[in-house]
């Protein structure tokens, strides 16, 4: 895979466009020649091949080797409802989930959640963490980039499980079915997500209120710490999706 760069839509209508200044960066810290490949993309589908003309150090030219093309996203959606971890454990959370072909992130904010974010603080934080998802499509060669939301209280999300065939990890007496058991089950590729809490799990009150709007099941044997217990399932979920 080549480099890939990700630019506003309209570029891509262009032979020879002029790069954004935060793109003709990236190929100078890249140091590229000419004639090497790069990919435009905008991460909503639409892409296009170029090749370096010139490079120039201040403004590399490119000119399109090909036609501006498109990738279907597809009806069904995958859905990752995940409490917010800590620092670095959640840039890797949206990261991988960005990789497995995540449609929306909906960071969520719970009763354990330790993370508290202020109103104010959502907004910024929703800005940095889909520059992590478009750097993480950017290089796992992703045509769409995942909307990650203004990370939402627990019941403020309730309302999204109810439109998604959700999955929760849960511990119940009688144990619920495996994931994959659970999958097979349903039969329902459309509108997938999994909903994960935090690492001191769910309260009775949330566990109670999850349970009447989305099908409770077992991740395995093992205890999972919270990122990776969003990213196993997401993985199931992303498999099943994909299978014929």
């Amino acid at each position: 895979m080549g480099m890939r760069l990700l630019v506003e839509s309209e570029l891509l209508d262009e032979v020879s466009p002029t790069l954004p200044p935060d793109a003709a960066k990236h190929l100078r810290v890249l140091r590229v020649k000419a004639g090497e490949a790069v990919e435009l993309f905008d991460g909503k589908g639409a892409y296009r091949k170029y090749e370096v003309q010139s490079a120039d150090t201040k403004a590399p030219r490119l000119c399109a080797v090909g036609e501006r093309q498109v990738q279907p996203r597809g009806v069904s959606s995958l859905v990752l409802f995940a409490c917010v971890t800590k620092g670095s454990r959640w840039d890797w959370t949206i990261e991988k989930a960005t990789e497995l072909g995540a449609t929306k992130i909906v960071p969520v904010i719970s009763s354990r959640t330790i993370v508290r974010l202020t109103s104010s603080e959502r907004a910024a934080k929703r800005e940095r963490w889909q520059r992590i998802a478009e750097d993480a499509a950017r290089q796992s060669d992703a045509k769409w980039i995942p909307e990650i939301v203004e990370a939402m209280d627990f019941e403020a999300t309730l309302q999204l499980v109810k439109a998604t065939n959700t999955f929760i990890g849960a511990l119940t007496e009688p144990p619920p079915p495996m994931i994959v058991d659970a999958l097979m089950a349903t039969k329902d590729k459309t509108d997938l997500a999994v909903y994960v809490g935090p690492e001191g799990d769910f309260s009775p009150e949330e566990l109670a209120a999850l349970m009447k709007v989305a099908t409770p099941v077992s991740f395995g044997s093992m205890i999972l710490r919270a990122e990776t217990a969003a990213i196993f399932a997401l993985s199931v979920l992303s498999a099943f999706k994909e299978a014929k």
